[in-house]
Formats: structure tokens, C-alpha cells, sequence
């Protein structure tokens, strides 16, 4: 009964390093090989088990939107300086495996006509399940924290008939990405009706799944439910955004990128853009990236980063130059 309208926006603090084969198929290496852009040795698609897999990868992270999930993987980046390591795959793989479980459960779900609960948790230990499954065997090092929502709904026990469905989001957190939660009809200090917790082993060093870490999905995994209503916003987010804006920023820049797209010169409201309707949550999501951007680029900026390493006794200036992603979702009517 309800669904996503979803967009993304990325920046990449540097190139990814390209996948290792099998995921991405080696360039040609000599002149015996074909030169047919169609050939298998030019094809520049990653692909896992046969299947393309799913998401884009931004530097290190990867993030994946539907109709009904979305989800914002962080890579950590200090694998980039081990000859295998690759958390740009770990992210993606995980994000992968875990959208065709989450889609496998509704097909599911919808082939049986019954209200059957969503295990995300669940879900996402499969999913870390088959990276390790995947990356073992090529000896591909990596971890990557992960958070990820899910939109279904509930039904009241007194709606005998189940005619009034109401929008129920899952909400997936295990490191320091964050999913926020905002309703733009509340009054200002209200807005934000749901955060996630960021799980830490010590300073800059979360909690992640994947090469030598002690975590994992059902040990480690936090699963919240969020009673949702349609007009509401969803932003799973790598902590390059919360590295460099404060909570009430993060807020302010959706609601005032929207109201500007949604506006005239002369004040009207466009027609069909009406509450991030039709490609707001697009613009949304890159005013709080391009905000995001500033910030980590701005040596003398004051940022959340900064003030956390102060805190733990650590010289600190400026924002904190990091992949930045941003999955932005608005909850509709289906």
C-alpha cells in the first residue's frame, strides 16, 4: 500500500579501486586479445554469480534505492593500503546480497497474500554470509559498515476489515552511518522523529562487517521499528555527511533545498512538486551532499568530526574530507 520515491547523490573523495577478477572482467592485456567493445574482456559491468550486481559504488562506499528498500554502505578506507584490499566490493557485495534477500522475502510475501513480518537482521546475515562466500575464495579484504530501511506497513487489530494499512519502516544500523527520519509538517525541534545510534569499538573505528572483525549482523545489528506517515523522509547516509554537518543541518538543508525546487520566482508552488513529490527527494538529496562537500574541503571549518576528536584529546581542524552518499526517500502512497 505504500512505496518509496527515492534519489541519490554521491561524491567520491578519490577514484574506487576497480574490482579484482572474477567481479570485473580484466581489460584487454595483448594484441591476440579481441578489440570489440561487445567481447566479454571490455566489459566494464561488476558482476557476482552471474548476476550484475546491484547499487553503485561511490570511492568506497555503495548505496541501493527501490521501491521499498534503500541502503548506504560505508567501505573503510584504510583497506585501500593493503595490496588486497578492496572495501569498495565488501560494501557493495553486502548491499547486494542483501536487497535480493529483501526481495526475495517480498515476492514472497506478496505470492502468499499474508502479513508476514520483515527480518532484516536476518536478511543482512545472509547477505554478510555470501560476501564471505564470495570474497573468501579470491582472498579480497575488507569490511564495511552498513544501514539500510525498509518500508512495509501494519495493520491495527481493530481494523477488522484491514482496509486502513499505515506505513511501518525497519530501520538496520551496525557502525556509524545513519538513517534520520524526517517529518517536514512538525514543527521546527520536532522535525526529526527517528535517528539511528552509531556503534563504535573505540574513536573513528566502528563497529563493521567483514576481514577480522569480531562483528557480525545478529550479534551485533541493531533493528528499530519507525511508525511512518506518507510524506515522510527517510536519508540512510555514510558518515561523510555526519562527519561534517550537525543533526539541525542536516535538517535545514533538505527542507530548504525542497521548498526552493518546490517555488516560483513569484512564490507559487510548481505544479506536482508538491511535498518533495516527482524528483525532490533528487534535489534534496544532492543540496546535502554539495553541503556536505563544502564543509570537507574547508580546512578551517568547524565540523562534528572535529569536535569528537577534540573530545578524545586529538589535534583536529576543519571538516573531514570522506566519501560522502546520500539515499534520500520519500513515503507515498503506492
Amino acid at each position: 500500500p505504500f512505496r518509496f520515491e527515492t534519489g541519490i547523490a554521491l561524491f567520491a573523495k578519490r577514484q574506487p579501486r576497480p574490482f579484482p577478477p572474477p567481479f570485473l572482467s580484466p581489460p584487454s592485456a595483448s594484441f591476440s586479445d579481441p578489440l570489440s567493445t561487445h567481447h566479454q574482456s571490455r566489459d566494464r559491468r561488476v558482476f557476482v554469480n552471474g548476476q550484475l550486481i546491484r547499487g553503485q559504488t561511490n570511492g568506497d562506499d555503495a548505496v541501493f534505492a527501490s521501491d521499498y528498500f534503500i541502503c548506504a554502505n560505508d567501505g573503510v578506507g584504510a583497506w585501500a593500503t593493503r595490496p588486497r584490499g578492496h572495501a569498495g566490493l565488501w560494501s557493495r557485495l553486502v548491499l547486494h546480497f542483501w536487497a535480493n534477500a529483501i526481495e526475495e522475502e517480498i515476492t514472497q510475501f506478496l505470492a502468499g497474500h499474508q502479513i508476514r513480518e520483515p527480518d532484516p537482521i536476518s536478511s543482512l546475515q545472509v547477505a554478510y554470509e555470501q560476501t564471505l562466500e564470495a570474497t573468501e575464495s579470491h582472498d579480497c579484504l575488507g569490511t564495511t559498515t552498513v544501514c539500510g530501511a525498509q518500508l512495509h506497513y501494519k495493520i491495527s487489530p481493530d481494523d477488522v476489515a484491514q482496509q486502513n494499512p499505515s506505513p511501518l519502516l525497519y530501520v538496520t544500523n551496525i557502525g556509524d552511518c545513519k538513517v534520520l527520519v524526517v517529518r517536514p509538517r512538525n514543527e521546527q525541534n520536532k522535525q526529526v522523529i527517528y535517528r539511528t545510534t552509531e556503534q563504535w569499538h573505540w574513536f573513528d573505528c566502528p563497529r563493521q562487517l567483514g576481514t577480522n572483525s569480531p562483528d557480525t549482523p545478529r550479534e551485533n545489528g541493531a533493528m528499530d521499528k519507525v511508525d511512518l506517515e506518507v510524506g515522510d523522509i527517510v536519508l540512510a547516509m555514510s558518515d561523510g555527511v555526519t562527519d561534517n554537518l550537525w543533526e539541525h543541518e542536516i535538517v535545514s538543508t533538505v527542507l530548504q533545498g525542497l521548498q526552493k525546487w518546490e517555488s516560483t520566482q513569484d512564490g507559487e508552488v510548481y505544479k506536482g512538486r508538491n511535498r518533495g513529490r516527482h524528483e525532490g527527494m533528487s534535489v534534496a538529496a544532492k543540496e546535502l551532499v554539495d553541503a556536505a562537500t563544502k564543509i570537507a574541503k574547508d580546512p578551517f571549518a568547524e565540523s562534528p568530526f572535529m569536535e569528537h576528536a577534540i573530545e578524545e584529546g586529538l589535534a583536529s581542524e576543519g571538516g573531514k574530507l570522506d566519501d560522502i552518499s546520500v539515499v534520500a526517500a520519500l513515503c507515498v502512497k503506492n
